[in-house]
């Protein structure tokens, strides 16, 4: 890959609030407006980074997390009363803590974190004090995680982090040492699959490197004043679960309206084509089950009644950019936050458990062995640390067991159970099946650090198969897959390839080694009938007689069968 970085053209970013002075130093609205550009370019660019993905399944959203992110940072910074860059830098570490979603958006808020460190009680910074920012970045990221991996967006900070401590050694302007940043960002990203064996083996770079090159490439774009131009030429994909940036033209008038629709069998094109005549500026992406929508238009309410007849609306934010543009500060956006599930007539325990949960089907199982609380999360979907922690601090106890159910969610749990005063412990799991064995180990007569012990043995004993279809041509662990073919992982394998569910299912069983366990656990998604998994139930007790093949609605996206077997 080569670098995608262009040479510096000195030319300072228009704004009526400029970034930079003819000495190269930043202020604090010159920070927030650099992150916001960042924010445009990283979020153009989401789709590319979700796709480089090991395994070829339908649920990369390592760009999407670290859009969200930052969008949430920039939101904290939008809300601050002060102006210094020192000021704004803590409020966009604040924004990215809170809003992290997934491995990648939380060591992302770790990197901001740490330049955060560096700026506080500055007005503004040059380039000597950006490089000791994206060291101090180095160290922070690098601490946040328990077992460092190269070759990982760890990686890339740190080598930009040399290179702009090598930079800011012959040249003090803050564009010259951002621009070497971005050349050793783009340059290591393109090293990583000569640190990791496995992104070598899948034929894709590193994902969150890649997200942190773009964001940072972003900045740089900013400040040299090419962002619009590089913007303008961009070729906007369509993600399944793209998040938006609202880039307004000085010709844009009316409201910014953005929205999410859920619902089933969602028309996609159709609502793309009608949302386009009843305005500007229109991007909709997704897929039939959610569509997230961003239109400019003089009549939200047109748009709004035309999108509540195919589907539950969510998230609807709607900005006045006339007023915008008079320079004055609107209200920030009401947003339709869904509420994470609760029993209802919930009653003090001295502890409870929060689960995470990716399907309303799963949301009753869980509940049904012992959840206090779900929140709505999976591949694709990863909460935040802020909804986490918000459900933590909802809950009328002071012991608290969080249950991620995903490897991608887990470093997002830890860091909600840090904001929290509450004696918060996260125990690992990475499958829905892993969270129900841990909810059945619970012991309401043990205490804290016992349940915890015991759900973390119980949840390893839990073997789990997940069944989805191919996005691309891959090789890896041996086994050839063409796009849309049947694939099975096995604890997060990827183990089997076929032309069938069934045959897929049977090759899993069988490494699962099912035939010497004594239970088998069947949870069906979204896109599968309830006849059609009642047969899939039925062929499998065919072929384990011996065995209880039980069969639960999930609810689960992507993933037709999600299998246990204990």
């Amino acid at each position: 890959m080569e670098s995608r970085s262009q040479d510096l053209s000195g030319r300072p970013a228009v704004g009526a609030s400029p970034p930079t002075s003819e000495w190269g130093l930043c202020n604090g609205m010159g920070l927030q407006a650099a992150v916001k550009g960042a924010a445009t370019w990283l979020t153009l660019h989401a789709a590319e980074v979700n796709a480089l993905n090991v395994f070829p399944v339908p649920d990369g959203d390592t760009g999407t997390n670290m859009s969200l992110t930052v969008e949430s940072a920039l939101k904290e910074a939008e809300a601050s009363p002060l102006h210094g860059a020192g000021e704004i830098a803590i409020a966009l570490s604040h924004g990215a803590l809170m809003g992290a979603r997934g491995n990648s958006g939380v060591i992302l808020s770790q990197i901001i974190r740490g330049v955060a460190r560096i700026l506080e009680g500055r007005d503004s910074f040059d380039g000597i004090v950006l490089a000791q920012a994206l060291q101090a970045a180095t160290e922070t990221a690098y601490r946040a995680v328990s077992k460092p991996v190269e070759g990982t967006i760890l990686t890339v900070i740190r080598e930009c982090g040399e290179a702009a401590a090598m930079a800011a050694r012959q040249e003090p302007s803050l564009l010259f040492v951002l621009k070497e940043a971005v050349d050793a960002a783009w340059d290591s990203v393109q090293r990583t699959p000569d640190l990791l064996p496995v992104l070598k083996q899948a034929g894709v770079v590193d994902a969150g490197g890649q997200g942190l090159a773009v964001f940072l490439e972003g900045m740089y774009y900013h400040f040299t004043g090419e962002l619009e131009q590089h913007v303008q030429g961009a070729e906007i994909p369509f993600p399944e679960e793209m998040a938006f940036i609202d880039v307004h033209g000085e010709e844009e008038f009316g409201y910014c309206t953005n929205f999410v629709m859920l619902g089933q069998d969602l028309p996609v094109e159709q609502v793309r084509d009608q949302i386009s005549r009843l305005g500007r500026s229109t991007v909709v992406a997704g897929d039939e089950h959610m569509i997230k929508v961003h239109v400019h238009t003089e009549h939200p309410g047109t748009v709004l009644d035309y999108a509540v007849g195919l589907a539950s609306l969510h998230q609807i934010e709607i900005t006045n950019m006339d007023e915008q543009r008079a320079g004055l500060r609107p209200q920030p956006p009401a947003a339709a936050a869904v509420p994470p599930t609760v029993l209802p007539e919930l009653k003090p325990h001295p502890t409870m458990i929060i689960a995470v949960s990716p399907g309303e089907g799963l949301d009753e199982v869980l509940c049904s062995v012992g959840a206090a609380a779900t929140v709505a999360g999976g591949q694709t979907m990863n909460p935040s640390a802020e909804e986490l922690f918000q459900t933590i601090q909802s809950l009328p106890c002071n012991e608290i067991i969080v249950l991620p159910n995903n490897s991608n969610v887990t470093m997002t749990a830890r860091q909600a159970a840090a904001l929290s005063s509450k004696d918060v412990r996260v125990v690992p799991t990475e499958t829905i099946p892993q969270g129900i064995a841990a909810l059945v180990a619970f012991n309401y007569e043990a205490d804290l650090d016992r349940n915890v012990a015991a759900m973390e043995e119980a949840a390893a004993s839990v073997q789990t198969a997940e069944i989805t279809r191919a996005i691309r041509d891959a090789s890896l662990n041996g086994i050839q897959v063409k796009e849309g073919q049947v694939i099975g992982l096995l604890n997060g394998v990827l183990e089997a390839a076929g032309e069938s569910e069934q045959e897929v299912i049977d090759d899993i069983l069988h490494r699962m080694g099912a035939a010497e366990l004594e239970l088998i656990s069947l949870y069906y998604g979204e896109d599968i009938t309830a006849e059609q998994a009642e047969e899939m139930a039925a062929r499998i007790q065919d072929g384990y007689p011996d065995q209880e093949v039980e069969l639960v609605y999930g609810g689960q996206p992507y993933y037709c069968y999600i299998l246990s077997a204990e």
